[in-house]
């Protein structure tokens, strides 16, 4: 214990944790607010803390090794990084991460089989889960808040209606959308601009429900899902859509990437790459992270994304850096969580529930103080095929002005606190 109370004062220096020891000892670190109280449950877990936080401390949450008493997960993790900034830690956790980055290249290989295995990991679980803390459309990515006062749904229609904007779209243009998730950003294109979309997935869980729902709504003329990997894909496409997948290519595939994109892109075409990005870098893949919940996920610094755009003779057209939206995306994707938690217990177990929780919360205080962010990079075969000027993008989003709901369903759609804004 007394190691590990070392580590956390060279840590916290504002604000302050209370940590109790297996015997019931507690030691005060930091001074003034926020304040935490954390219990060490088994002492055993302590030289691992030490050793690997970066994998222990999630795992101590999860098996229950390590409660919090007073505060929350989230008050717990946004006092860590706050405090933590962008550093990569100390001693051997800042090791560790130089190591990583070393071996990050072989590391990311992602032949189609592994990217399937990856996917099916996150991304085939119940369909009760989405569906508990989600907005009523699914969109599992970076909402677009435009005001303190938007919902989750006004948000995610902001995001939706943003990327539409960069797209340029006519009607009649065949969209690819590479990573479609549960369709609603496609169903979204057809509905404004009148297009033809075809999706790509890997979970048969997201294209299951992506079918039954094109079918319900009547667009199977327009849409269509296919459970396949962009590696696969032969068409032309007068727009590319790529939202929240590009984490999951690997960095070793980057520049196949962009040259899939170039090849299956028209032209006189457009694409648009929304990803999770990080402002300090190239870094390594956060262990716990990469174990339990995005097995061979990485997050990407520009730096190592524009290369391999100009490796595949693109014209990067525009970037935007989106800061603090996903932060807040995740906040309300954690309150539904917690208010539908006894149900989602009830789908799967208490350890779950408990490693969900320190997803939520950790990546939310990430992007808050860890230098994470979204990047939309949008791309072009010929210099002029995008205005040169950026006002088409608002006189879009003008245009569109009734896409986005008036009153929203604020909580789950199944379940949790719910209440109508306006």
């Amino acid at each position: 214990m007394p190691l590990l109370e070392g580590l956390l004062r060279r840590i916290i220096h504002n604000g302050a944790i209370t940590l109790v020891s297996p015997d019931g000892r507690a030691g005060r670190i930091g001074s003034g607010p926020p304040t935490v109280t954390i219990r060490v449950v088994d002492s055993a877990v302590i030289p691992r803390l030490l050793l690997h936080p970066d994998l222990a401390l999630g795992e101590a949450y999860m098996d229950g090794a390590l409660v919090i008493e007073d505060g929350d997960i989230y008050t717990f993790l946004n006092l860590c990084f706050s405090n933590l900034g962008w550093s990569n830690g100390h001693g051997l956790r800042r090791v560790r991460a130089s190591l990583r980055r070393r071996v990050q290249r072989i590391a990311q290989r992602n032949p189609i089989p592994v990217a399937r295995a990856n996917v099916a990991h996150h991304y085939d679980l119940s369909d009760a889960l989405y569906e508990l803390f989600l907005d009523a459309d699914r969109q599992y990515s970076c909402a677009y808040f435009m005001s303190p006062d938007d919902t989750l749904e006004r948000a995610q229609a902001q995001k939706k209606r943003h990327i539409a904007a960069k797209l340029l779209l006519r009607p009649g243009q065949r969209i690819l959308d590479i990573g479609s998730g549960w369709g609603g950003l496609a169903f979204y294109l057809i509905q404004v601009a009148d297009v033809d979309v075809t999706g790509l997935t890997l979970s048969s869980e997201q294209i299951a429900y992506a079918r039954r729902r094109t079918n319900e709504i009547g667009m199977g003329d327009r849409a269509r899902f296919l459970l396949k990997d962009y590696r696969q894909e032969d068409g032309r496409y007068d727009r590319i859509v790529s939202v929240g997948m590009f984490e999951h290519v690997g960095t070793a595939h980057y520049r196949e990437y962009f040259e899939k994109v170039r090849d299956l892109l028209d032209d006189d075409g457009v694409a648009l790459i929304h990803t999770i990005g990080r402002a300090d870098g190239p870094g390594a893949a956060n262990a716990w992270i990469n174990k339990y919940i995005f097995p061979g996920g990485y997050v990407p610094a520009l730096s190592e994304i524009l290369p391999a755009i100009e490796q595949a003779g693109l014209y990067i057209t525009d970037v935007e850096v989106l800061r603090l939206h996903y932060a807040e995306t995740l906040k309300a994707w954690r309150r539904r969580f917690n208010s539908n938690r006894e149900r989602i217990a009830a789908i799967y177990d208490e350890r779950f529930c408990r490693m969900w929780e320190f997803y939520l919360a950790g990546c939310e205080a990430a992007f808050r103080h860890a230098g994470l962010a979204n990047f939309q990079i949008q791309l072009a075969k010929r210099v002029d095929t995008v205005p040169r000027a950026r006002d088409y993008i608002v006189e879009w989003e003008h245009a569109h002005a009734e896409d986005i709901p008036k009153a929203e369903l604020v909580g789950g759609q199944s379940g949790g606190e719910i209440e109508r804004r306006t």
